[in-house]
């Protein structure tokens, strides 16, 4: 049991790395975030790392051939959302300092975008938890969520604190940010 634990809470640290540097990001783009909102984002990142990994395990109890097909894409698809995301946040932070006026703060529908981004990889994990019933899986993504859930939390706190000292910068260092966690989840993908 002590085992089974130790691993899930391994498992989500390691997911949980893209989904701490997206937060981090968010963090500096909106360093005003009210506590509330915190727990509310790094919440949608947890749901997401949580139902990733049971989508990847009713994959290989269900439609094998089809994700074995879909597994080549992953890379390409996290790397075209986050770009997409860091290049939207780096062209509003240009129009913020031209224009000095206050961005809306991160949006739903941008928050869902990069809760999909950061945890597509998560998928795979179905695959290392095949030989589990639907409870032990259950229970091993639901610790790779609050796992998930603590981790945002603090890169959305940090990336605050951050975020205060660089001020207008703020939202183009974000950018960049998700721009790099994009391009390193594609290399890595390709190069492992």
């Amino acid at each position: 049991m002590w085992v089974f634990i130790c691993n899930s809470i391994l498992l989500g640290v390691g997911l949980a790395m893209d989904a701490f540097s997206v937060s981090l990001a968010n963090g500096l783009a909106e360093p005003k975030m009210p506590f509330g909102k915190m727990v509310g984002v790094s919440g949608v990142y947890a749901v997401f790392q949580w139902a990733m990994p049971m989508i990847g395990w009713f994959f290989v109890h269900n439609l094998v051939r089809f994700f074995k097909v879909f597994e080549k894409f992953i890379p390409w698809i996290a790397l075209i959302l986050l770009a997409y995301i860091g290049g939207k946040m780096i062209v509003e932070g240009v129009k913020k300092k031209e224009s000095q006026e206050k961005s809306k703060g991160l949006g739903l529908g941008t928050l869902m975008v990069q809760g999909i981004a950061t945890s597509i990889d998560a998928l795979s994990v179905g695959f290392t938890t095949a030989e589990y019933s639907f409870g032990a899986a259950m229970g091993s993504s639901l610790i790779i969520g609050l796992v998930t859930w603590v981790i945002c939390l603090a890169g959305l706190k940090l990336g605050k604190t951050v975020g205060m000292k660089l001020a207008d910068k703020a939202t183009i260092v974000g950018g960049v940010i998700l721009i790099a966690i994009g391009l390193e989840i594609f290399i890595s993908h390709m190069i492992g």
